[in-house]
């Protein structure tokens, strides 16, 4: 794994696409990997896009792909589906999404499916852009599958969540319930060249103030692919925010907080795994299971059980 982990940071895009397959079918030897890639990680600098279906996430994307190239900036877009009920992959390939990048070798484009996860995130999504944070990307763009009030994830992910909003489109008063409100650095009003868009900034501007955020207030921008504009002024604004994470202690304990939620999560998922594995290597257990009717009683006897194991090693 550490050769692996040594041939990604020297820039092989097939020794990236290959920890990556790694990393979602869970391969034995993926946190030796990870940790071999988080020696090497650099400076990139995650960005979230998140909203709801058919806001025009990926064209937006595609848009900002294009305005950075020019800058001269290497990207990578981690795309995530949902997932295919027949084959457990992504519905939507990379190859339909952005094509007209897909031959530079300075962007990389991958999609993920989210395989039940109702965050709008895949579970390997985040060793995912560690993956490509080690190659040495300036960007990495996180483009969720957009399912409405199940989006918070994206803010354990991202040091940049950029929530995007369209006219008319009735999502506002659902994204204010759903307490997207707080996660977003920024507001990107998409498709501003049609009518409405005064009307949604406005109430935008109310529901930011009613929320009350501490700290960085969200930046709004408007956009159009159609009529291409606004991107430059959005890119601005991804950069507004990176200086405030980077200069200022309240940004800064953003981050630190992002890898204290990582430990968490890392043996969450990895007790998970050890208890399933027990269930499943014990006959009694699995029949107990296919005859339960009281779970939370089955549940609290086998706790109780493991608790006293674990007091008796000890």
């Amino acid at each position: 794994m550490d050769q692996l982990a040594e041939r990604i940071a020297n820039q092989d895009q097939r020794a990236l696409a290959r920890a990556i397959t790694l990393i979602e079918n869970d391969h034995p030897d993926k946190l030796s990997l990870m940790s071999a890639l988080n020696e090497k990680k650099k400076a990139a600098h995650y960005i979230g896009i998140t909203g709801s279906p058919g806001a025009g996430k990926s064209s937006l994307v595609d848009q900002m792909i294009t305005l950075l190239r020019e800058k001269g900036y290497t990207i990578a877009v981690i795309a995530v589906d949902p997932t295919s009920p027949f084959s457990g992959g992504a519905l939507l390939g990379d190859r339909v999404r952005m094509h007209k990048h897909f031959t530079d070798e300075d962007v990389f484009i991958r999609s993920m499916a989210t395989r039940g996860s109702l965050g709008g995130l895949a579970r390997a999504t985040k060793d995912a852009i560690r993956a490509c944070d080690a190659y040495g990307f300036d960007y990495i763009f996180v483009e969720t599958v957009g399912v409405g009030q199940s989006e918070l994830d994206i803010m354990k992910v991202a040091d940049t969540t950029a929530v995007m909003l369209t006219p008319n489109s009735g999502d506002i008063l659902q994204i204010f319930k759903a307490g997207i409100m707080e996660i977003a650095n920024l507001f990107i009003l998409n498709k501003a060249d049609l009518p409405g868009v005064k009307k949604l900034k406005n109430t935008l501007k109310d529901l930011i103030h009613i929320a009350g955020h501490r700290g960085f207030e969200p930046i709004m921008v408007e956009t159009s692919v159609n009529e291409n504009f606004g991107f430059t002024k959005l890119f601005d604004a991804f950069e507004t925010h990176r200086e405030y994470l980077d200069k200022t202690e309240a940004g800064q304990e953003k981050r630190q907080e992002q890898l204290r939620y990582e430990v968490y999560e890392l043996i969450q998922e990895a007790l998970w795994k050890d208890v399933h594995h027990m269930i499943e290597q014990d006959k009694s257990k699995r029949q107990e299971l296919k005859q339960v009717n009281d779970p939370y009683q089955l549940a609290q006897k086998w706790l109780s059980e493991w608790k006293r194991v674990g007091e008796s090693d000890g």
